[in-house]
């Protein structure tokens, strides 16, 4: 069996991935390099489900791009591209709605939850089906179906497996209808990845659009304000440093933090600190974050100091996708009964 393929994407919407996104996702896809053939995308399309400004969304796509870059994706190794950059997600997903039912786009979570938030006035048809953009993503990508094809995975949190859950029903009812056409693409469980929350209010998930500026660390922070997030962390009553979700959710966290960036575990972690003070807890934890975040922080600024290294390097990546794109949206257009393109 050939190596197994891989596909991921990240939204370019903020100035700055967070320790959230390093720790639950990002540090896994450089791993993923080593045994799979992996795309990974900057899902600009999907940023566009909310107002942008056009100057900005430029910057931080290409803020994103070299932020992975300086975390490890070697584009020698994978496909990295932005996905406005590769037309067929948008032909994908278009043929992928026609055969989506209403009720079924309506009943997606994350879809319910944000409108319920914004409104039905300021809620875009973008966002009902941006699960079905997501969908064609994933199965652009697809491995030539057969009884040797290898297997076909996405990295998902749980937030996202509802979503997944879609692509999955979608790539069978359209192979149903037209014929073996994708892989249907598994789960790809992201294995020892601590669940990250916010530095202010460590019951609830670290997140760009839900935490407080004091409450989020990003990749690419000063040492200074980085440390005093840390020095300033919520923490619980008592002085044991000792995890305990329910007890303790700011030293827990805190731990979590610690253990997944130094390759430890709780229980060692709990026994280095036992006697000690949150104080020092927190003083080593904010110095670790530094020492891994400052060499990105410096890769990415140099990169996005040579915008056509920056460019050549998105080239390089849209070129790998569109092939394995272009062939099938070819193989689509024909099961569908589209005529086929002169020239």
């Amino acid at each position: 069996m050939s190596t197994p393929r891989v596909l991921s994407g990240i939204q370019p919407t903020a100035d700055s991935f967070h320790l959230g996104n390093y720790l639950g996702a990002l540090r896994q896809w450089v791993a993923l390099q080593d045994d799979h053939e992996a795309f990974y995308c900057v899902v600009d399309l999907h940023a566009i489900t909310v107002e942008q400004a056009p100057e900005l969304l430029r910057r931080r796509t290409k803020l994103a791009t070299a932020q992975l870059l300086a975390m490890g994706v070697d584009p020698e190794r994978s496909a990295l591209f932005v996905q406005s950059h590769v037309r067929e997600h948008s032909e994908l997903a278009w043929i992928l709605s026609c055969i989506t039912g209403f009720g079924e786009a309506g009943r997606m979570t994350q879809f319910k939850d944000k409108s319920t938030k914004q409104g039905s006035a300021a809620t875009s048809v973008g966002l009902f089906t941006y699960p079905i953009l997501q969908a064609a993503d994933i199965l652009l990508y697809t491995p030539s179906p057969g009884e040797h094809a290898p297997p076909f995975q996405v990295p998902v949190g749980e937030d996202q497996r509802q979503h997944l859950e879609l692509t999955r029903t979608l790539a069978q009812r359209f192979n149903h209808r037209y014929g073996d056409t994708f892989v249907v693409p598994e789960a790809y469980i992201l294995k020892n990845t601590a669940k990250i929350t916010d530095l202010q209010e460590p019951t609830a998930k670290m997140s760009k659009s839900a935490s407080s500026p004091a409450g989020i660390v990003d990749v690419m922070e000063a040492p200074g304000p980085l440390r005093k997030k840390f020095m300033r962390a919520v923490t619980d009553t008592g002085t044991e440093i000792k995890a305990d979700l329910e007890g303790k959710p700011g030293i827990t966290n805190l731990l979590a933090i610690m253990a997944a960036l130094d390759h430890s575990n709780v229980p060692e972690l709990e026994q280095r600190y036992a006697g000690q003070g949150y104080g020092q807890l927190k003083k080593d934890l904010a110095e670790l974050v530094m020492d891994t975040f400052t060499p990105i922080r410096e890769r990415t600024e140099a990169l996005l100091a040579d915008d056509r290294q920056l460019e050549a390097i998105l080239a390089q990546g849209a070129g790998k996708a569109r092939g394995v794109a272009a062939q099938t949206m070819e193989v689509v257009r024909d099961r569908v009964g589209f005529l086929g393109r002169a020239g």
